[in-house]
């Protein structure tokens, strides 16, 4: 008789979670934790430091989040963990979690980024929040300048996506804060990539740590069909509104390497009706926000975003992830192709790639070692070049706006601030689809009767 090995599926319970957090859980809909939750939560319970590398879409964020709060549930104080994170939207996303994890125990959590009112913030900052969630630059800034706000008492620090937190340059904000909170804490790195600059931050900042590593260097999840398609680069418009047709009623994120051209594309799309919103630097925080909700809400079903969005983020339901621009680095497309199939759910990612393309490509697939599949286009690509002429007039509306929105922003004048104030707002973060429209029907318009009179 065969002998039975089956083992009982590991719960939240089995691994020493509260019933107030093995709740939460339930509530949020986590039936089992997935595997650096697994091996990290177990260790963090008994008080290791922590290195966590897992692929994007894993469950990291709450593989930290559960045992901080369960600590600081045995024993409440303020300002009990910082949580530091690369982009603002990733802050207020794992502020949005740390809340719905501890509902039940009644968790306070501050957000402190770059973007928003410094006074609002030091006010949030007064009420002695158990968590405060940051970008390093702007915790520097109140640490310096807003009184009685200091980290003495910090028992937890976390450093999530930590690879692209040095990459972005904040080792001098990271090492300044490192002198200020004491060195009796617990301190977890997290991230999907290990690097140089990693190991060594984790030399400087923790103490014999325990390293939980559930995947390759280079991987994606299973779940992912990847696929490339080749073309020459003055037919890229063409083909991404082709595939955007073919993809219609899915939800899409489109990647750029520039802000310039998320502006560009974002308006040459609304201009040929699809509902595009779009995520950059250059964007205020609100408006960020605002797109981000609008994305994430089901409002617009396509995101044209610059890697700002490619980092940490849980937007649900993602089911294509488009490759307009090819990454600079493996790393960035494990990143951004990460954003769909998470949580083991299946996605589509497909990269865009013209003959100025092929090295930077041929990178990732030596990386990954792994060779993408071409995506059928169906046998007459003739199909794609039949847009040329609509996507052409649409691509010359588009910086056409752009030329007028500079030209406006570098005009300056007392007599036209409040006049064009608000279309710099608007068009700066290129977000209001309707003030654009009537824009350009008032362009084509005007064009038509000029024509006319020419005529006469």
């Amino acid at each position: 008789m065969a002998e039975e090995t089956e083992t009982a599926p590991v719960t939240f319970e089995s691994l020493g979670l509260i019933p107030q957090l093995v709740e939460a859980c339930a509530k949020l809909n986590f039936r089992h934790p997935t595997e650096i939750q697994q091996a990290s939560i177990p260790q963090a319970l008994e008080g290791r430091d922590i290195i966590g590398l897992a692929q994007t879409g894993s469950g990291k964020t709450a593989a930290f989040a559960l045992p901080i709060l369960q600590r600081l549930f045995e024993a409440p104080q303020p300002m009990y963990a910082c949580v530091m994170a690369p982009t603002r939207e990733l802050a207020f996303q794992i502020s949005e979690q740390f809340e719905a994890l501890g509902s039940t125990i009644g968790v306070r959590c501050a957000v402190i980024v770059g973007g928003m009112d410094m006074m609002s913030q030091s006010i949030a900052l007064s009420k002695k929040p158990h968590i405060v969630i940051c970008t390093p630059g702007r915790l520097i800034d109140h640490l310096e300048n807003t009184k009685g706000f200091n980290m003495k008492q910090l028992k937890y620090l976390v450093m999530d996506e930590a690879d692209r937190l040095l990459d972005l340059d904040f080792g001098a904000e990271i090492e300044k804060l490192l002198k200020v909170i004491p060195r009796e804490r617990n301190t977890f790195l997290f991230s999907a990539t290990m690097t140089s600059k990693v190991e060594k931050l984790q030399r400087a900042s923790l103490v014999n740590p325990v390293k939980v590593e559930v995947d390759t260097k280079y991987s994606t999840v299973s779940t992912l069909l990847q696929y490339y398609i080749f073309f020459p680069f003055k037919h890229k418009e063409c083909y991404l509104t082709y595939l955007l047709n073919e993809l219609a009623g899915q939800t899409c994120i489109v990647f750029t390497l520039t802000c310039a051209s998320t502006q560009k594309l974002a308006l040459m799309l609304r201009n040929l009706g699809f509902e595009a919103v779009c995520l950059h630097g250059q964007m205020s925080q609100p408006k960020r926000l605002g797109a981000l909700q609008k994305f994430k809400s089901g409002g617009r079903n396509i995101l044209i975003a610059t890697d700002v969005a490619s980092r940490g983020l849980d937007i649900q339901g993602v089911d294509v992830v488009i490759n307009y621009d090819v990454p600079q680095s493996s790393k960035d497309y494990i990143h951004r192709v990460g954003r769909t199939a998470r949580a083991g759910r299946s996605g589509k990612s497909i990269t865009l790639v013209t003959q100025y393309d092929v090295e930077w490509y041929q990178r990732i697939e030596h990386a990954m070692n792994k060779k993408l599949d071409e995506y059928p286009l169906g046998k007459d690509k003739t199909a794609v070049l039949m847009l040329q002429e609509r996507v052409a007039e649409a691509t010359r509306f588009a910086h056409m706006q752009l030329k007028e929105e500079l030209a406006n922003a570098k005009a300056g004048g007392v007599g036209k601030r409040k006049r064009t104030g608000q279309l710099e707002d608007n068009s700066a973060d290129k977000d209001d689809e309707e003030s654009t429209n009537n824009r350009l029907v008032r362009k084509k318009s005007s064009k038509g009767q000029s024509s006319s009179r020419g005529r006469k």
